[in-house]
């Protein structure tokens, strides 16, 4: 068995590659970390992972096992297999320096954005193509007048998503490195990854009709 096991440090990002059906477990180390996630076509970096086509083909905010995300190509990308948690988010942008700097006026602060072209920008991908994220693990509730807040996550350490590639993939996570409001139970910490040819018996225990 094929397996890769990739851990990303508190704050910081990771880069892989992932071949069409292989599967992705993203795992939530210690809890209450957000993890954000894109991923683009191997083969073509103009197709890449899109919240909003997502959420136009689900006609939903949020998603679930069994559910794919989609494209920019309006394409399934990833099929969600497993989920313990089932609470993520797929609205807010990832954080950047200028979030920061003139919401928090902090400098130099590691940031989401920053963490994900780190590795992305290797295979050709520019701050200007970088996919907007899939939140994993992000506590992001609608609140009954229609806003969004972005509150400490539900998870505890060990809740994980599985996906499975539905094509060649690059892919990268940052664990965010906010820790000024809530988001992250105010304590950074990491994210493990999971990259292998079969998913796990401990992963169906989470899975859709399981």
């Amino acid at each position: 068995m094929c397996q890769s096991n990739l851990t990303v440090p508190a704050g910081f990002g990771k880069t892989f590659r992932v071949r069409k059906g292989q599967f992705i477990t993203v795992i939530d180390s210690e809890g209450q970390q957000a993890a954000d996630f894109v991923a683009v076509n191997a083969d073509d970096l103009n197709e890449k992972l899109s919240p909003v086509h997502t959420r136009q083909q689900l006609r939903s905010l949020f998603f679930k096992p069994g559910d794919a995300l989609w494209s920019s190509e309006n394409r399934p990308m990833l099929r969600i297999l497993a989920d313990s948690i089932g609470i993520h988010d797929a609205n807010v942008p990832a954080c950047d320096r200028t979030r920061f700097s003139i919401d928090f006026g902090v400098e130099g602060h590691r940031n989401c954005v920053d963490n994900l072209l780190e590795g992305m920008k290797a295979f050709g991908v520019t701050y200007f193509s970088l996919p907007e994220p899939f939140n994993l693990f992000q506590n992001g509730p609608v609140t009954a007048d229609g806003r969004m807040e972005v509150t400490d996550p539900n998870s505890k350490a060990g809740d994980s998503i599985t996906f499975e590639a539905l094509c060649d993939l690059i892919c990268a996570v940052s664990s965010c490195p906010q820790d000024i409001i809530p988001g992250n139970g105010l304590q950074v910490t990491p994210i493990d990854i999971v990259v292998s040819d079969h998913i796990h018996a401990q992963e169906m225990n989470h899975a859709v009709n399981a």
